[in-house]
């Protein structure tokens, strides 16, 4: 495939567009510890304008848009500061105008809680106006769901399905109450605000999923306890097409990942994509819509988990499936999208990792990410027409100029001989023999490493670490035997194949015995502390950045919320509790911890890193707890982020006696 020159863009958005070339490199810490510069792209119906969200100062966002010809530079459209307001993802509702997710935190109850409003705007940027319903004096209570997109409505000019959460209101001083409570759709034109119901609201519905052409065939209705806890079940109902008889269409547990869920309708064929169990793995199965509720699977792996279906443009067309080897990989319904697909791995030789992340309503023009293990990534307009591809923005332009290591696949032999999947990355250059060395345990802990470009291993390879990243047992993706009951149930299998990978790099002669640490965020910072407890002698000093420390303080946080029973039944209860708490524990860690917290994380609260450091200085423990005020779980600013890089690769260095 032929590439057509044409200058890139703007390779600085990080300072917020201002289109300043690159004119040295930027430090490491401030290179890779730099926000994503384009974030939510999308392109226009007619093919012609991409969007995107890129950071500005702080913790702030824009919305910017683009001519994908060339022919004049990103313009700001509108600016969310991040104090509070942080929009969260941009879409097209006409080939002149977009509507945007906002975010922002709010405190209920001694809760932290993220409140949602939809806004549409111009792509000029005149033209606002708020969508989601205001809240009144009289509502019963305040309405933190804002509204979401069940249907861009292609063709229907600035129009799309919200879905949304009715408050009843009651007047002051009578007991007239106005408005039914629940879960509805709407259909919304963003220039005129006017709105009209299409679904009648539905008592405690959770979910609507579309055709993506304008017409509603199901509904998700969260499953409750008496005392109105969540229970984990969802039931799904749908309408035949063209009626308006709901009727059932299965059960799904998000607890034990049983049944049937759903993720999109295609109209043609009158069936849905889910993903159900099929010997012991997910598989993406096609149910009909027709009554028989006749299933019939598009695609299962005979080794891991289906993610999900791909899809495709506005109308969201399901295009393939997605899954995870040693590297992510596609399966293509569409013949034309994978030759496509195969061609433009040829094209980019370096950047094998290929993502169709838009289209124009007649599919003719496509936008492309394309990046690798060595590649942050890059934007590409693909014309079909004309078979030319132009180059458009880097996802993280500061690291222009820096070599980055190459990742490696590997197995790790756990101790009862289970191999354990893992990705090592050695510093470029390297001889890849007694290094320092950093195992770095993922986050979730229902997720999973993958093949790829990860800012963090890259930025301590680039400082001279090796790092392996273990996909241990209680990962997901690997199906039921793998995941086990989960990292925390199951946490002795799982800290045990974090603490095998430590003994595998010293096996295998990659790290220097002395010179080995772990590091990890969230739950990898609960398995980093953990091992500290179980393997005392192992790691010679501990990193763990928005970590949960204390099992039983973990499910407190949902008390007197509908969550609290799932959660609850997560967690578990009995004596893993107490052994499996890294601060219920600290007598037996010798190595010195870094602990690192935004003080405004919603989903491990800081006071998990406030406990484990009180509870390591009462034992003598060396410990130092850095908090970031008003930062969430993701440490959401550039400079946040450089200042843990930074302090951590120090403390590191001290504590392996690097020089």
């Amino acid at each position: 495939m032929k590439l057509a020159r044409f200058a890139t863009l703007t390779l600085l958005l990080g300072a917020g567009a201002s289109g300043i070339a690159i004119a040295q490199q930027v430090p490491p810490e401030k290179a890779f510890g730099a926000r994503e510069s384009v974030v939510s792209a999308s392109l226009s119906p007619d093919g012609k304008t991409m969007a995107f969200l890129a950071p500005t100062a702080g913790k702030g966002n824009a919305l910017f848009t683009v001519p994908v010809d060339g022919s004049a530079p990103p313009k700001r459209s509108m600016v969310a500061s991040g104090e509070p307001e942080l929009m969260q993802r941009c879409g097209w509702v006409a080939n002149d105008r977009l509507l945007c997710t906002v975010v922002a935190p709010r405190e209920e109850s001694g809760f932290l809680l993220n409140a949602s409003r939809l806004v549409a705007i111009d792509a000029g940027g005149g033209n606002f106006k708020m969508i989601s319903e205001r809240n009144t004096d009289n509502a019963l209570y305040f309405n933190r769901y804002g509204g979401g997109i069940v249907d861009w409505l292609p063709g229907q000019d600035g129009a799309f399905l919200m879905s949304k959460w009715i408050v009843p209101e009651v007047t002051t001083g009578t007991v007239i109450q106005k408005r039914k409570e629940g879960f509805t759709v709407e259909r919304v034109d963003t220039r005129s605000g006017q709105s009209r119901t299409v679904v009648k609201p539905m008592a405690d519905g959770s979910e609507f999923i579309s055709d993506g052409i304008g017409e509603v065939r199901i509904a998700g209705v969260t499953q409750f306890t008496g005392d109105y806890s969540a229970t984990g079940v969802t039931r799904y109902i749908y309408r035949p097409k063209g009626g308006s008889e709901w009727k059932d269409l299965s059960t799904y547990n998000e607890l034990t990942y049983q049944g049937f869920n759903p993720y999109a309708v295609d109209p043609a064929e009158n069936v849905v994509y889910g993903l159900q169990k099929t010997n012991g793995r997910f598989a993406l199965i096609k149910r009909a819509l027709d009554g028989s509720n006749t299933d019939t699977v598009a695609f299962a792996h005979p080794e891991v988990d289906v993610d999900g279906p791909i899809r495709l443009g506005r109308k969201q067309r399901v295009i393939g499936a997605s899954y995870a080897t040693d590297r992510r990989y596609a399966e293509y319904f569409d013949a034309g999208l994978a030759r496509l697909a195969g061609s433009l791995a040829k094209a980019l030789p370096g950047s094998p990792i290929i993502s169709y992340e838009g289209a124009s309503d007649d599919e003719q023009k496509l936008l492309i990410w394309a990046g690798s293990d060595t590649d942050p990534g890059r934007y590409y307009l693909l014309d079909r027409a004309t078979k030319q591809m132009r180059p458009l923005l880097l996802s993280r332009p500061e690291l222009e100029g820096y070599k980055l290591a190459s990742v490696q696949s590997v197995q790790v032999k756990a101790s009862d001989g289970t191999l354990v999947p893992a990705y090592l990355t050695l510093p470029p250059g390297s001889s890849g023999k007694n290094l320092p060395a950093i195992v770095m345990p993922h986050g979730g802990p229902q997720a999973r490493d993958e093949w790829g470009f990860d800012w963090l291993a890259q930025y301590y390879a680039n400082r001279g670490f090796a790092v392996l990243q273990p996909n241990f047992r209680g990962s997901y993706g690997y199906g039921d035997d793998w995941f086990k009951e989960n990292g925390f149930k199951s946490w002795k299998i799982a800290i045990g194949d974090v603490t095998d990978s430590g003994r595998w790099l010293v096996s295998q002669g990659i790290a220097d015995p002395s010179k080995l640490a772990i590091l990890g965020w969230s739950y990898g910072g609960y398995a980093a502390l953990q091992s500290g407890v179980v393997a005392p002698d192992l790691f010679k000093a501990i990193v763990a950045i928005a970590p949960v420390t204390d099992l039983d303080e973990l499910r407190s946080q949902f008390i007197r919320t509908t969550g609290q029973r799932v959660m609850r039944d997560w967690i578990g209860s009995g004596p893993h509790l107490k052994e499996g708490s890294p601060a219920q524990n600290v007598a037996a860690i010798k190595a010195p911890v870094m602990l690192f917290h935004g003080d405004l994380d919603f989903n491990v609260k800081v006071t998990e890193s406030q406990l484990m450091a009180d509870r390591l200085r009462g034992a003598g423990k060396q410990v130092t707890l850095i908090t970031y005020p008003g930062l969430t779980h993701s440490l959401n600013t550039s400079d946040a982020r450089a200042d843990m890089l930074g302090k951590s690769d120090a403390f590191l260095r001290g504590a392996l006696g690097i020089k």
